[in-house]
């Protein structure tokens, strides 16, 4: 049946053309899966240095908070939590890393000074210690939210891109060869068979 199919010129350079366009989207996707795959080590280092800031500040704070509660006693430090009304105005942004848009947490000033923490002037250092520690957790945990999300969607991005370039590269580019090469024999060969035709017509003339 494969002899049978005649094509034509037009649709050899037709078939060249999506394999050109194919093999252009191919290098764009690799350079792409590559620039992400260092922008994602990149932050990855980020969130490292973060989580280990992160847990030494809260083991800091939990110190400070024992001592306090050492000191004054659950039911005072809970009373001067609840007399706290200001809270960080934290709101969520997004930036576009290639193509990839990434959580940017903006938020209030975390860490206050001891008048304007809202609990007034009844309070002792450890609690005030207390409370300038957890502000420094607090400040961290926005930072790795930030950055342990952006590193979830630029993973999330490398995969899909690292599909799309292995589907060029071993399914589409091949098979659009398979068919230029197809089109290519049956061209040669009824040229072959024109010519064979013509020189029988000048023999029988």
């Amino acid at each position: 049946m494969a002899q049978d199919v005649k094509p034509t010129r037009s649709e050899l350079l037709k078939v060249k053309k999506q394999i050109k366009l194919a093999q252009s989207g191919y290098s764009l996707l690799k350079k792409k899966r590559d620039g992400l795959i260092l922008e994602f080590f990149e932050i990855m280092k980020k969130a490292k240095t973060l989580r280990q800031e992160l847990v030494e500040e809260y083991v800091k704070a939990l110190e400070k908070i024992n001592i306090a509660r050492t000191l004054e006693g659950d039911l005072k430090i809970k009373s001067i939590a609840m007399a706290i009304k200001e809270l960080p105005d934290i709101k969520l942004e997004t930036v576009n890393i290639m193509g990839v848009k990434v959580p940017k947490v903006e938020h209030s000033e975390i860490k206050k000074a001891f008048v304007d923490r809202g609990y007034g002037v009844y309070s002792s250092a450890a609690i005030d210690e207390a409370a300038s520690s957890y502000e420094k957790v607090v400040e961290k945990i926005l930072l790795a939210a930030e950055v342990e999300t952006s590193m979830r969607k630029l993973l999330n991005e490398i995969e899909k891109t690292k599909r799309r370039v292995n589907a060029l590269e071993f399914v589409v580019i091949p098979k659009l060869d398979n068919v230029q090469a197809f089109i290519q024999l049956r061209l040669e060969e009824m040229e072959r068979e024109n010519v064979f035709r013509l020189k029988r017509i000048k023999a029988s003339a």
